[in-house]
């Protein structure tokens, strides 16, 4: 897929071979790049509606979801750090936090550029509902005042569930 993570596509079954169709039933998993143990779900079988109208089908199931979204949690792909020199519509200041939480005022006074680390802190979850498809993420984001010799100082941390 990408340098984070890899598909392995393999059949459960005999591909089944009908006059007007062939109906293969593949199981995709997505595993971390370089790892390819195991993840911690198991496939639970689903059928799609029978239709004939359209030359191809193809369905996901939340297996394929699931394993996406473990290989890409294991490889670090949901912690990102948003800092003004990688960003260069960001621009939120000590001052910004200030004036919207009181405890940032009192210990930064002289207004420092703010850095965000945001990390997920377990696998997000997927689910697959009839016309719903559902993400739920638990995280943290971490507020850092640059100082001007460039070092990090931690002003504040929350959770973040959503």
């Amino acid at each position: 897929i990408d340098d984070l993570a890899k598909a392995d596509y393999s059949l459960n079954s005999l591909p089944a071979v009908f006059q007007p169709f062939i109906d293969l039933d593949l199981k995709g998993t997505v595993y971390p790049a370089g790892n390819c143990s195991g993840p911690p779900y198991v496939a639970a079988p689903f059928t799609i509606p029978d239709q004939s109208d359209s030359m191809l089908y193809l369905a996901f199931s939340e297996y394929f979801f699931q394993t996406s979204s473990f290989a890409y949690y294991t490889a670090g792909a949901f912690n990102i750090t948003i800092a003004e020199e990688t960003c260069s519509y960001f621009n939120i200041s000590t001052e910004v936090f200030g004036s919207i939480i009181p405890e940032v005022a009192k210990h930064s006074v002289t207004p420092y550029p703010v850095m965000l680390k945001l990390m997920a802190t377990e696998i997000p979850i997927i689910s697959l509902e009839q016309d719903s498809f559902t993400v739920e993420i638990q995280g943290s984001m971490e507020v850092f005042a640059v100082l001007p010799d460039s070092t990090p100082q931690s002003l504040f941390t929350m959770n973040i569930v959503s």
